[in-house]
């Protein structure tokens, strides 16, 4: 196990190491506009001077170590046009606690309802009737189907018109985001959770499916195993092995994927900064943005494989299955 974790690191680490010097060479490439504020107003002595102070007239290795170094010591640089001269590590403190407290809430409410929601469809498809497979199955096709920005409107709008009764009583919540008022929260969240919803419930349908056909889960119905007993202690947990492995990983998609959602609802978030700094043509921001979701999809790939090496006693971790 310890060989196995050690090769996963080294192979994350070059696979970072390549993603950062591919984006960086290719935003050198870029032209230097991007760099000054008012660049037609400038001389070619000033422009020439500035590109000398940033480090841009050097070799590019040279500049691409200098990055290395000032990477591995926390430091992601200094935004040049979308807030001058501020550090973009204080914007990213600003707006990633945002974007990470509504992304980790909607994961944890989509596992406690799309798993849920899997096992009952998996668990129907035996009956008679397949009433709880069937509704499920509509619900998903609907969320995969319809495009998300379209559901998206619907919650917005279903939630902040009071649309939900119980008796004189209607829910009606704000149509915007508000830092400290809990109630604008719950539409952003439900906005995020329900594509991941349908996602879990999905996949573990299909492995649970797959997994209670295999002649191992017949044997035990044969010998008069519970299904109780065989559905939570064999098909779920070995149903539950292929799909952890993406629930590390779901953290950046859901980051990524709440671009429009919190453009929808103005949330102060990490969602629309990178867009916002790719339209200012601000480089800075662009190469530090793109190395940090770089490196969160890296960490996810590799936590969710060793997550499924620590949890599935089948996986060998010796050289020979490795190589296969």
């Amino acid at each position: 196990m310890p060989k196995y974790i050690l090769k996963r690191i080294l192979r994350s680490f070059l696979t970072m190491v390549i993603v950062i010097t591919v984006v960086f060479s290719l935003l050198r490439l870029m032209p230097i506009e991007g760099y000054f504020e008012n660049y037609d107003k400038l001389s070619q002595t000033q422009i020439d001077l500035g590109l000398q102070k940033l480090g841009l007239t050097d070799p590019l290795p040279k500049q691409l170590w200098s990055f290395g170094k000032q990477l591995l010591s926390g430091d992601l640089g200094v935004s040049i046009r979308y807030r001058k001269g501020v550090s973009i590590n204080t914007i990213v403190a600003e707006k990633a606690p945002v974007s990470l407290q509504l992304g980790l809430t909607s994961l944890a409410i989509a596992l406690a309802l799309g798993l849920p929601l899997g096992i009952l469809m998996s668990r129907s498809t035996r009956t008679k009737w397949k009433i709880g497979d069937k509704l499920g199955t509509v619900f998903i096709v609907i969320i995969q189907a319809v495009p998300a920005a379209a559901y998206h409107i619907l919650i917005q709008f279903a939630g902040s018109q009071g649309v939900i009764h119980f008796g004189d009583w209607s829910l009606k919540l704000p149509m915007l985001f508000k830092l400290g008022d809990y109630r604008t929260y719950i539409l952003p969240i439900l906005s995020l959770a329900i594509g991941n919803i349908a996602y879990y419930a999905m996949w573990l349908r299909r492995y649970m499916v797959d997994e209670a056909n295999k002649d191992y889960i017949k044997l035990a119905r044969a010998k008069g195993v519970p299904s109780r007993q065989i559905s939570r202690k064999h098909v779920f947990r070995n149903a539950m092995v292929p799909l952890i492995q993406y629930i590390p990983n779901s953290i950046l998609f859901t980051l990524m994927g709440s671009l429009y959602v919190e453009s929808l609802y103005s949330i102060p978030g990490m969602g629309g900064l990178l867009v916002a700094v790719i339209k200012r043509q601000d480089n800075n921001m662009v190469l530090a943005l793109v190395v940090i979701y770089s490196i969160i999809s890296i960490l996810g790939l590799l936590f969710g494989d060793l997550l499924m090496a620590l949890l599935d006693p089948r996986i060998t971790l010796s050289s020979k299955e490795e190589s296969r």
